[in-house]
């Protein structure tokens, strides 16, 4: 008689997937410290960089086994107590934190709601911030809905037409973006961190798994960034934007969560001086 191996829920195949995630992460964070970093000598013989496991345990006073088996994805559970040590040990910061809680499953986990159904309330005031650029926007960066403002700024953004409807698809995707975007290398970086944040609430979801997957097929680059394992908080970010027949113009961009819809957001470009004012204005008529 021959026996066939059970395939594993889908429970338990997101359980298993978010362990993985959550070693890389642990792997990946004390990857980028340095022994000295943490008051210890820097040692020979070294064969990678960084802190090894026996050290994050032995800093952060849990067994080298369990920190092992936790890196592996092994089946342990990890109190609040424990991963706040290990995360001090790691210089973790809010964000960082949060993500390793998440991913331990020590926070419950959020799965957002589809965000398409938008409020017209919520459409008035979008468009009511014109003259300001604004656009509601989800986790993934998918574009929602946006006000003419935007839709104008954004005119000559492509080379073709544009097929994704998704900021960081439009950014990766597009061969004239490193033109359009003055300070593409910090934003991009900072979109695929905000994107890895936001993950860690999501890690099985059949749209964020497919998505990711076909990015990292498409774009090397963003491939290379996802691998880094790093995460950033929502924070005001100043955008300097080159576009086809305008001056430079330099816009803050501030995020604002939509209440009534989990994960919406959004997102509006303000002028930061008074020559974008005056090219925003150019691009209207």
């Amino acid at each position: 008689m021959t026996t066939t191996e059970a395939r594993p829920t889908p429970a338990n195949a997101v359980t298993r997937r978010r362990r993985s995630e959550l070693g890389d992460f642990l792997k990946a964070s004390r990857g980028r410290l340095s022994p000295e970093e943490v008051g210890l000598p820097p040692g020979v013989r070294r064969r990678t960089a960084g802190l090894r496991r026996e050290e994050v345990a032995l800093l952060a006073g849990v067994g080298i086994t369990w920190y092992t088996w936790l890196e592996q994805g092994r089946p342990i559970n990890a109190s609040w107590q424990v991963l706040d040590a290990i995360a001090h040990t790691l210089r973790m910061d809010a964000t960082q934190r949060w993500h390793l809680y998440r991913l331990a499953e020590a926070t419950p986990v959020r799965w957002s709601v589809d965000p398409t159904a938008v409020p017209e309330t919520v459409r008035t005031v979008l468009r009511s911030l014109d003259p300001l650029p604004a656009t509601l926007i989800n986790c993934r960066f998918d574009v929602i809905a946006k006000n003419g403002a935007y839709t104008d700024l954004f005119a000559g953004w492509h080379t073709d037409p544009c097929v994704h409807s998704n900021t960081l698809w439009c950014c990766l995707t597009e061969p004239a973006a490193r033109d359009r975007l003055a300070n593409y290398d910090d934003e991009i970086a900072y979109l695929v961190a905000r994107l890895r944040a936001d993950y860690g609430q999501h890690v099985g979801d059949p749209d964020w798994e497919e998505d990711i997957r076909r990015l990292s097929e498409v774009s090397t680059e963003f491939a290379e960034l996802w691998a880094r394992q790093e995460v950033a908080a929502p924070a005001v970010r100043v955008r300097r934007l080159h576009m086809p027949d305008t001056a430079p113009m330099t816009f803050e961009i501030t995020e604002l969560a939509v209440s009534p819809v989990p994960g919406l957001r959004m997102q509006i470009y303000t002028p930061c001086d008074e020559a974008t004012t005056e090219s925003l204005a150019a691009r209207r008529k």
